[in-house]
């Protein structure tokens, strides 16, 4: 079971605090060029943060990196310029000692009302050290039914030195009422059209013609079976840019234009379609092994295959 990671203050004293290379290594996902917008967004909102901030898109450890990042801003001790990542408030963050970081993990296993509940006396008391007492929620898509509403309940009484960090795929894996209390910051993805080498660009053409046609996908599996996980982590990034873009009818690539006929519901499958390939990545299953699995599973849900 996944349970607040919630360090206490003798603990953390007593730990080593990482170095500041050890600690950009875990902030190195959100340091990259292409979230230099989403950086800018969150130093425009630092003065005055939401109750509740939503961050999609990109893929999980970008989006866990950008939460991180995003409680080192708001308690560096250099706001104006931070987060420096060097202090003994970043370097804590980075390294999951801070007593007023709490982190609900859901990347393993669902999230439990038990593990909720067990913010109630904790949100009555002022923050021991840090500015803005941060709470992540990592992939909340894990809140199980009840522990998504049990944090509703706590949301509906602000904690003015507390802010809430939901990380998700895209919202609509969310409850819609806990979207509606929050401000969300959608992370980009590499689009198809800038992805690194003529191969990851031309397995992309292969799928977008596949889902297309039906044709010349398994025939060319060789041609697939170099590309690493990374590659294959900006394939399926690709097809979850255009569920974004079906869901805010800007359909300007093939993709996108392909999902806009597709009911919610499919559109959801298709989610968790992305969500559990991108997991089997994360668990060193063969890079083309998934890529033809989720290629096929995708294909059916287009085409209404069942």
């Amino acid at each position: 079971m996944s349970k607040p990671l919630k360090p206490s203050s003798s603990a953390s004293a007593e730990q080593p605090v990482p170095g500041p290379e050890d600690a950009k290594k875990i902030y190195a996902a959100a340091l990259s060029e292409g979230l230099s917008s989403v950086r800018l967004q969150l130093h425009q909102i630092r003065q005055h943060p939401p109750q509740v901030l939503h961050l999609e898109g990109c893929d999980a450890s970008s989006r866990a990196s950008m939460a991180l990042w995003w409680a080192a801003l708001l308690n560096c001790a250099s706001p104006d310029a931070g987060p420096c990542l060097s202090c003994a408030s970043c370097l804590r963050i980075a390294a999951g000692m801070h007593p007023d970081i709490l982190v609900f993990d859901g990347r393993a296993a669902s999230i439990k009302i038990a593990e909720v509940r067990t913010l109630n006396p904790l949100l009555g008391e002022k923050p021991h050290f840090a500015r803005k007492r941060v709470v992540l929620f990592h992939e909340a898509q894990s809140l199980g039914i009840e522990a998504a509403n049990s944090l509703l309940k706590i949301l509906e009484e602000p904690s003015p030195d507390t802010t809430f960090v939901f990380t998700v795929p895209q919202r609509e894996r969310l409850l819609p009422t806990l979207v509606s209390r929050g401000w969300v910051i959608t992370l980009p993805w590499q689009p198809m059209d800038q992805m690194d080498g003529g191969e990851e660009r031309s397995v992309a053409d292969d799928l977008e013609n596949f889902l297309a046609h039906g044709k010349d996908w398994f025939g060319q599996a060789r041609q697939r079976s170099e590309l690493d996980a990374l590659s294959v982590q900006r394939i399926i990034g690709a097809v979850q840019k255009a569920l974004i873009e079906r869901h805010e009818d800007s359909c300007m690539t093939p993709l996108g234009s392909m999902l806009a006929p597709l009911p919610e519901e499919e559109l959801l499958r298709i989610s968790e379609l992305c969500q559990d390939h991108g997991e089997a990545l994360q668990y060193q299953v063969n890079p083309s092994y998934v890529l033809d699995a989720f290629a096929a599973g995708l294909y059916r849900i287009v085409h209404r295959l069942g």
